[in-house]
């Protein structure tokens, strides 16, 4: 069951991507590939609290579109490291799952947000 509170739920993600790629054998690609991950990862969530923190209605939209942009950057680093670890795709499909199921939850905010 995941939670209800966007916040945590994002944080959780963040933190399980950081739990995958520790998982991951430690090849250059691997490596490179997951600071990438890293970094997009905490953007959804971060950007996300920002957006809570508007300023008005552009600014909420304007961090929403940001997050929505870092979820779609994390499930192509997501990709990426599930074709090149077949052992860990268990892990990685899991994710890939979350990350497009968050992506669409930012998109229903946005576009309810832009229709008021």
């Amino acid at each position: 069951m995941k939670p209800y509170d966007l916040e945590e739920r994002t944080f959780l993600f963040a933190k399980d991507c950081r739990n995958y790629i520790r998982s991951l054998s430690k090849t250059t690609s691997n490596i490179e590939d997951g600071k990438q991950l890293i970094r997009s990862s905490d953007s959804v969530g971060a950007n996300y609290i920002e957006s809570n923190e508007k300023l008005g209605d552009k600014d909420l939209v304007f961090r929403l579109k940001i997050s929505r942009k870092e979820a779609k950057e994390s499930k192509y680093w997501l990709r990426l490291l599930h074709e090149l670890n077949p052992d860990q795709r268990s892990a990685s499909d899991s994710l890939i799952f979350e990350i497009e199921e968050l992506r669409k939850i930012l998109s229903a905010i946005i576009t309810k947000t832009t229709k008021q």
